[in-house]
C-alpha cells in the first residue's frame, strides 16, 4: 500500500506515523508513506493555499488549484482520494478492514480553516472520511488515525497477525479485560480462570466478558441473538 497525504501542516501526520509500529512496517516495505505540504504546488510569493470565501463569512477556505495540481501529479491508475470531513461515512471498524483489504495507493486529502473548495469534493475526491462527530483543528489529525486503523490491519504489521482478530470492533464486540503479571497487586488478583491452564474454559470466560462489556459499555453493538 502506498499513502500521500496532503496537509497544510504535513509535519503532523510524519511524527505520528514515521513512530513505533508504523515505522517498523514501513522498514518491512509493507506500505509507503510521504507527508507533503499542499503550499508546494502555489504559485505565489506567499504561497496561499487559501482564500476568503465567496458571499462572505467567518475563516478561510483551502483553494482548489492548488489541490488539484498536487492529487494530479500524485496520481496513479489505482489511487482513490480520501478527504477528511464532518461529512463523511463515519469511520469505523468495517470501513477500515475495506481500505486494508483493497490496497492500491491512498491520496489522504486534509481541510483546514472552514474546509476546502466544493470543487474539490464534487470533482476529486473519491470518498469522504469523518472520524466523529466532533471537530478538530485540522483534517491531518483525523487523517493519523485513519492511516494507523488501515495499516495496523495489513498482515505483517502486527506482532502476531492474530491480534488484530481480537480487538474491540473486530468481532463485532468490545475486547475482553486483560491482565498480566504480578497476578495479586495492592491486594487485587486476578481472575483464578486466567491461572487454571484450561484454554477451553478462558475462551469461554472471554467471550462471557466481552459480552457483558459489550452489553454494558456498547449495547448497540450487539447482535440481536446476543447470547
Amino acid at each position: 500500500m502506498r499513502i500521500d497525504v496532503l496537509s497544510l501542516f504535513p509535519a503532523i501526520a510524519t511524527a505520528a506515523l514515521c513512530e513505533s509500529m508504523m515505522k517498523r512496517a514501513q522498514d518491512k516495505g509493507l506500505f509507503t508513506f510521504k507527508s507533503h505540504d499542499l503550499r508546494d504546488w502555489t504559485h505565489d510569493k506567499y504561497r496561499r493555499a487559501d482564500d476568503a470565501p465567496y458571499g462572505g463569512g467567518q475563516g478561510m477556505v483551502m483553494k482548489c488549484d492548488p489541490i488539484f495540481e498536487a492529487v494530479e501529479s500524485l496520481r496513479t491508475p489505482e489511487t482513490r482520494v480520501v478527504f477528511m470531513g464532518p461529512c463523511g461515512r463515519r469511520f469505523d471498524q468495517r470501513i477500515a478492514q475495506e481500505y486494508s483489504t483493497r490496497g492500491g495507493h491512498l491520496i489522504i486529502l486534509c481541510g483546514h480553516y472552514e474546509g476546502v473548495d466544493q470543487r474539490v469534493l464534487d470533482h476529486l475526491v473519491d470518498d469522504e472520511i469523518s472520524i466523529g462527530d466532533y471537530v478538530l483543528t485540522n483534517g491531518v489529525i483525523a487523517a493519523v488515525v485513519f492511516v494507523d486503523a488501515i495499516v495496523r490491519l495489513i498482515p505483517g504489521v502486527l506482532g502476531d497477525d492474530a491480534s488484530a482478530a481480537d480487538d474491540s470492533f473486530a468481532t463485532g464486540l468490545l475486547e475482553f479485560p486483560h491482565y498480566t503479571r504480578p497476578p495479586e497487586f495492592r491486594g487485587w488478583k486476578i481472575p483464578d480462570i486466567l491461572l487454571s491452564g484450561n484454554h477451553a474454559n478462558i475462551e469461554r470466560w472471554r467471550r462471557e466478558q466481552a459480552l457483558e462489556r459489550t452489553r454494558q459499555r456498547r449495547p448497540d453493538l450487539l447482535p440481536p441473538d446476543a447470547g
